[in-house]
Parts: structure tokens; C-alpha cells; sequence
């Protein structure tokens, strides 16, 4: 039995807002003090017992310590913990270190530590043990306040306690950053096994969540269900849901609301293209997409979408190519309508009408279609004021008509309007773009998304760079931000993707990894194929190299024994096709135990008796039978019968049927001997042509050699082999056959 790290000492304690989660920072000698006290507890361990004979101990003490024992003396256990004391007031912690870099007689402690032992000031005692935990099974956490809702912060929660914790302690309260700068308070109530604290690093940590009592639980209920009801009326504001190709959406929108819409699917070969129109031609409707994937999982808002229609027209307009490469990989689209709200003005709250369309195909026929240039009667010609096409015999009355009550915008924008009409005093162009529009409403909307007063901010990152737009803004939280969303393809979990936008790191663009990933996937595993260490990262390239050895690796060699199961050189459960090379004494490709009782010591060059022998072990089943309850050697007596296909059969029938087997046996002709063999090995012949015939889960078939070679490895067991198979073994395709 392992015998406990002893050590402690008394330190001048810090607080630094640069460490995060439960850990410390201790001096170069606190290193140096535990690394002897590691080396005096193996000491103390590897000491021979008193009850030991004197022979026992005399040969005890005669053999040299081993390279790998005196290497365990110099090692701490892993993670190394602490138990932290606040003698004032008898407050106790349990932390995790972080490194050996501290002043000397000074502790460094994060803010977490120090508001759990309640230290009022710096300079303040503390008084640091070294104890080992167990290991964590399970934890219960009840939250602090009413209304947590489980999809906002489940994957938070593992996420920041693999990332910034190494032990839990019972009784302290856990923060955990939201996603949208909120946090969650969480009491740390119990544990399995019981303990005060528990270790929560290289274990599977079963979370339980537990309201603290009946009333917060209503309470979380109550909002939860109130969350969703007015995510359903979105004040007077239709619901969201799944839309379909070619159907048409129609709703209503209060303004400043968003209705959330997904794409499940459309035709990924074809253009799509998203419409949304309102009712009047002055509604401030907006359109906005962003694609689900692993590298955007947030809903499309104004200042954080990947396409979006900001434009004073009427109708919105997305079109999507399917060579888009922000479409790739994406599992939906999530599609959101906004009514945009001008401040605080609340003389327009009613809710607007709209129609979304969404439609996939050509669509450039009926674009070109609006826009043609021929007339609709060959008689017609365009008045040079509205472009109407009007019947050539009353151009003039109708120019007359249109110049006293028409005119077209003089900045080119191509609109016409009645003269001192609203729309016309209100017509407005920016003359920082191209962007133009005709109410004030529409001018106040474009100045304040494209020609702020004061720059944008992001909100989700500490970056100090500013943005003259929303949609610049909305490029950087979809881009680089460093707290946008992604899937993390190690840690599986929805997680920042981290890093620096001002300074990319050029490993992680060469890796197509998110700065996060690139950390993340450099802990380590175990691989399932050849149990070597290997990076999480490294992993794919590692199997592929696995897959194309499995399609090189040259197959069994099977007995030539159509009854057989065996291979001539064995296989191993690592996929080793050669693994132990027999002398099977023969050369006519028959196994060990198939040729033995054919072996003679006689030279026989020509094999003229090795054929006698065959013939007369032919002759011997087909009519004496080998006796075995399981032969179904159809050329044994025995097999015969026990398959229904007859008995015995007479000398003269049986020479006609062996005759050209034992002509072919030493000719380049690889005609199958049929010789009766154990149990054991009938039973994976049979399994392997079962094996053969076989589709696997991606149509995939294998040849009858790798079947054999499969239950020889895992014994005979069906489940293991097909697994043996799909791990080692090249289909038929990729072997050519």
C-alpha cells in the first residue's frame, strides 16, 4: 500500500486576478520539499516487513533498485492537490497548482480561493497541505438562484471544470461564465465517494442539478415556461419554426422582435434563394442567415449573422450558390426576420405582416424575364420620363400627362415619383454609398447600422478594436472572434473558439483547427488499433495511415482443407496476417494439423505415396466415417449422415468421386481437400462462410481468407471478428477481387 505524501508549510498568501478556477502559484522550494518527501514515502514503501525470514531479507537487500523504481521515488502524484487553511476563522479548500514561480515564503492564490477561505486582506497566513483525494464519480450542484435553464449551461459547466478546476470542495460555491458575460452560482453539496473534496481531473463526473428546495424549483419552472411562451408570442408576434422549399411563410413581427426559422434541408446542387416581403412598402423588415454547423451555432442577429439584407427596398433578398463555402458542412439554415424599432418610439408598435418565400433551382430565367427590354406590342414605345411603355399614338398626351405630375429622381436612382408627394420629399440618398430610400424612418435605420455616431464594440470579446457598422461588427463575431460558438471536434462541446483576432495563429490556420481545438486537441488517448499514444489531433492522420496499411497488408494464407478453419501463419488480434510462421512440413498448402496424419518420414520426391495416403484417408472416411457427432465432411461417411445426404459409400463410387482431387494435389490446379478436422475449426469454417456473404453497415464484403483470419484471431468469437474485420481487413472491392 502506497503510503501518503507528507508535507506542509506556511505561506504569506496573494490573490492574483490572472489565475482562474481553484489553483495556486507556490515558491521553487515548496517544489524541492515535495519531491524529498515524495522520494522518503517510496522509500517507506518499498521497505521489507519485519515478518520476512532472513533468507527473504538477505535476498531483498541484495537486488539493486531498477532504473523505473528509483525514477517512482522522484515523482509526485498526479494531479498533485492541497488542502488550504485559514487558521483565523478555520476556513479549509482543497486547490490544484498551477506552477512553482512564486516569491519565496509567498503563496499565490486565485479569486476563488481567496473568497472561499475569506481572507480580508494580503500578507494574510495560510497554511498549505499536501493531501491526496479520491477521485470524483458523481457530484450534486444546486443553484443559487431560480430560472437556470439546463440547455444555457450543461455544456458550460464541464467545460469550465475541465478547463480551470483540479479538485471540488464541499460547501464553496462554483461561478460559471455564460455565454453572454451572465454567470451561474452553483453550491457544491455532495459527493460520491463521500469525501470533503474530490478530484475532478481524469475521471467521468457524473452532474446532478438539484434546486436548493420546492419554491426555487416552481420559480425555474415558472420562468422557463414564461421563456418560452414569450419566445412563442414574441409580443403579438408570430412563432418560428421548420420551413419548407417552395412553401410560403406568412406571419406578423412586432418591431424589434425576431422570429427564428431553420432550413432542415434543400437541394444542396442548387441555388436557393430566401425572400421576405412586408406589406407596406415603408415596412423596416429585415432578413438575416447564418448556417448551423460546427463553426456557427448562434442564431442570426443584427450584429451577429453570416448574410443578411439591410436594403430600403420592399422585398429582401438572399440568394445562396451551392458552391458557397460558407455552406459547407451545414446541418441547417437558420433563418431569422427582424422588425427593426426606430429608439424608444412607440408610435409604430403594432405588429407588421410578411411573406417568406423560399424557392431552389434556375432562378436567373424569371430574373432576366422582369428585366427585358422588349416591348409588350410591337406599336409601343418608352416614355422618356416613368420608362412605361405606352401605344405610340398617345406618346404625347401621355408625356404631356407624366412631365406636369411625374419626375424622376435626379441622382439616377431610376424611381419615379408624383410630384409634392411625401415619398418624394422624404426621398432620401446616402452619400457615403449607394444605398437610398424614401421615408426618414428607412434614412434613421441606415445611418444608425452603417454611419453610427459613435464606432460598435464587440460585446462577446476583450478586443479593442471598433467597427464603423453592424454588419463589419457581425463579420467579426461570426469570423474571428475569439467567444464565437463553435462545435469542438475533441471535447465535443459548444464551446468559444478562442485565440487573437489581431494575431492569428499560423498554426492553427494551417490546420483548419480553431485556436481552441488546436489546444484542446493536444491531450492525448489511447489508439483503439494499435494502443499507441497519440495526439487528439494527430488521431485522424494516424488512422489514416492505419487504413491504408489495412488495404496493403497482404491476406491469410488458409489451409487448403475445405473444412478447415485454420491459417498456415496465423493471425494476431493487432491485424498481423503473419504472425506465427509454421513449418507445416508440406508444400501442397494443407495446415500442421490437417497434413500430420499424412506425414511419413519416407523420401518422396514425386509424391507417389503422399497421393496413397490422400486416396487412402479419402477411402477411409467415405466408408468407415471418422464417428464425430459434428462432421459434415460431405465426403465422410459420418458428415454424410449427419447431413442427410446418405451414408456409406461403396469402393467403386468412391474412386470416380477422389480421383480428381488426388490428381490435382501436386499440380499447379488448387482444387480444396476434404478431410474431416476438430470442432472447433469446422465451426469458424462455417462462421467464416457466413462471414463471406455478408454486407456491412456500408455494403462492404470480405474475402473467405480474411474471414478465417478473423475468428482465428478473436477466437471463434462472431461479434470481435466483425470488428477485426472493419479494423484490419481490405474489403473485396479494394483487394480487386
Amino acid at each position: 500500500m502506497d503510503t501518503e505524501l507528507q508535507w506542509s508549510g506556511q505561506f504569506v498568501a496573494s490573490s492574483a486576478t490572472n489565475l482562474s478556477g481553484d489553483k495556486i502559484v507556490l515558491p521553487q522550494t515548496a517544489l524541492e520539499q515535495l519531491l524529498s518527501a515524495a522520494s522518503t514515502a517510496a522509500a517507506a514503501t518499498s521497505q521489507p516487513s519485519n515478518d520476512f525470514n532472513t533468507y527473504s531479507s538477505y535476498y531483498a537487500g541484495s537486488q539493486r533498485p531498477s532504473h523505473r523504481s528509483e525514477e517512482q521515488k522522484n515523482q509526485l502524484p498526479h494531479p498533485l492537490t492541497f488542502r488550504l487553511v485559514n487558521a483565523n476563522n478555520g476556513r479549509i479548500v482543497y486547490a490544484g497548482i498551477r506552477e512553482f514561480s512564486a516569491e519565496e515564503g509567498c503563496a499565490t492564490l486565485s479569486t476563488f480561493l481567496w473568497q472561499a477561505l475569506d481572507l480580508k486582506e494580503e500578507g494574510a497566513q495560510v497554511t498549505i497541505h499536501a493531501r491526496q483525494i479520491p477521485k470524483g464519480t458523481f457530484v450534486k450542484l444546486r443553484p443559487l438562484e431560480a430560472g437556470y435553464d439546463p440547455d444555457d449551461w450543461k455544456a458550460l459547466l464541464e467545460q469550465h471544470l475541465r478547463t480551470n478546476y483540479t479538485t471540488l470542495t464541499r460547501g464553496e460555491v462554483l461561478v460559471v461564465p455564460g455565454p453572454a458575460r451572465e454567470e451561474f452560482r452553483f453550491l457544491v453539496d455532495s459527493f460520491q465517494p463521500e469525501s470533503d473534496a474530490v478530484c475532478v481531473v481524469d475521471t467521468d463526473l457524473e452532474v446532478d442539478i438539484e434546486a436548493l428546495n420546492e419554491e426555487q424549483a416552481r420559480e425555474t419552472l415558472a420562468k422557463i415556461a414564461q421563456k418560452i411562451q414569450s419566445n412563442r408570442d414574441g409580443g403579438s408576434s408570430s412563432a418560428g419554426g421548420d420551413l419548407d422549399v417552395f412553401k410560403v411563410q406568412q406571419g406578423q413581427i412586432a418591431p424589434g422582435d425576431y422570429i427564428d426559422y431553420q432550413l432542415p434541408s434543400w437541394p444542396r446542387s442548387q441555388a436557393l434563394e430566401v425572400e421576405v416581403e412586408g406589406a407596406e412598402t415603408d415596412d423596416d423588415i429585415d432578413l438575416l442567415i447564418s448556417p448551423f454547423s460546427a463553426r456557427q451555432r448562434n442564431r442570426p442577429r443584427l450584429d451577429e449573422h453570416v448574410f443578411g439584407d439591410f436594403s430600403g427596398h420592399p422585398t429582401k433578398r438572399i440568394r445562396l450558390e451551392p458552391s458557397n463555402v460558407e455552406l459547407e458542412d451545414a446541418e441547417a439554415l437558420w433563418i431569422s426576420v427582424h422588425a427593426f424599432r426606430h429608439g424608444n418610439d412607440q408610435s409604430s408598435a403594432e405588429p407588421r405582416p410578411f411573406t417568406l418565400r423560399i424557392r431552389s433551382g434556375d432562378l436567373r430565367t424569371t430574373q432576366l424575364s422582369t428585366a427585358s427590354e422588349q416591348p409588350p406590342n410591337p406599336e409601343d414605345v418608352r416614355c422618356k420620363n416613368c420608362g412605361q411603355w405606352v401605344p405610340q399614338r398617345t406618346l404625347m398626351l401621355h408625356e404631356n400627362f407624366c412631365l406636369r405630375n411625374n419626375i424622376l429622381c435626379p441622382q439616377g436612382c431610376g424611381q419615379v415619383f408624383q410630384k409634392r408627394s411625401p415619398a418624394f420629399e422624404n426621398h432620401w440618398h446616402c452619400p457615403h454609398d449607394t444605398f437610398y430610400g424614401n421615408t426618414t424612418s428607412s434614412q434613421q435605420k441606415h445611418n444608425h447600422l452603417y454611419h453610427p455616431e459613435s464606432q460598435f464594440t464587440c460585446p462577446s470579446c476583450s478586443t479593442t478594436s471598433t467597427f464603423t457598422s453592424l454588419p463589419q461588427l457581425a463579420r467579426h463575431r461570426t469570423s474571428v472572434c475569439p467567444a464565437k460558438t463553435i462545435l469542438c471536434r475533441f471535447c465535443h462541446l459548444s464551446v468559444p473558439q478562442e485565440g487573437d483576432p489581431d494575431v492569428p495563429n499560423a498554426e492553427a490556420l494551417l490546420s483548419g483547427l480553431t485556436p481552441h481545438e488546436l489546444a484542446d486537441g493536444s491531450r492525448t488517448t489511447e489508439c483503439h488499433l494499435c494502443s499507441r499514444i497519440v495526439r487528439l489531433r494527430d488521431m485522424e492522420t494516424h488512422l489514416k495511415h492505419h487504413d491504408l496499411t489495412r488495404k496493403s497488408r497482404p491476406a491469410p494464407r488458409i489451409c487448403r482443407n475445405a473444412n478447415c478453419g485454420r491459417t498456415l501463419d496465423g493471425t494476431s488480434h493487432d491485424g498481423n496476417t503473419r504472425a506465427q510462421p509454421r513449418d507445416t512440413g508440406n508444400d501442397i498448402g494443407l495446415c500442421a494439423a490437417c497434413f500430420g496424419p499424412l506425414y511419413v518420414s519416407t523420401y518422396d520426391p514425386e509424391n507417389k505415396a503422399l497421393k496413397r495416403r490422400i486416396e487412402r484417408r479419402y477411402l477411409t472416411q467415405l466408408l468407415t466415417g471418422c464417428g464425430k457427432s459434428w462432421c459434415r465432411n460431405t465426403f465422410c461417411k459420418t458428415g454424410r449422415t449427419n447431413t442427410g445426404e446418405g451414408g456409406a459409400v461403396t469402393t467403386k463410387d468412391a474412386l470416380p468421386m477422389i480421383k480428381p482431387f488426388v490428381d490435382a494435389v501436386v499440380s499447379a490446379e488448387t482444387k480444396p481437400l476434404h478431410f474431416c478436422v476438430d470442432e472447433a475449426s469446422q465451426t469458424r469454417r462455417a462462421l467464416a462462410e457466413m462471414l463471406k456473404e455478408e454486407h456491412g453497415m456500408k455494403g462492404e464484403t470480405y474475402s473467405l481468407p480474411w474471414c478465417i483470419g478473423a475468428l482465428e484471431a478473436e477466437t471463434g468469437q462472431l461479434d470481435k471478428a466483425r470488428e477485426w474485420l472493419g479494423n484490419w481487413a481490405p474489403t473485396r472491392l479494394e483487394e480487386g477481387s
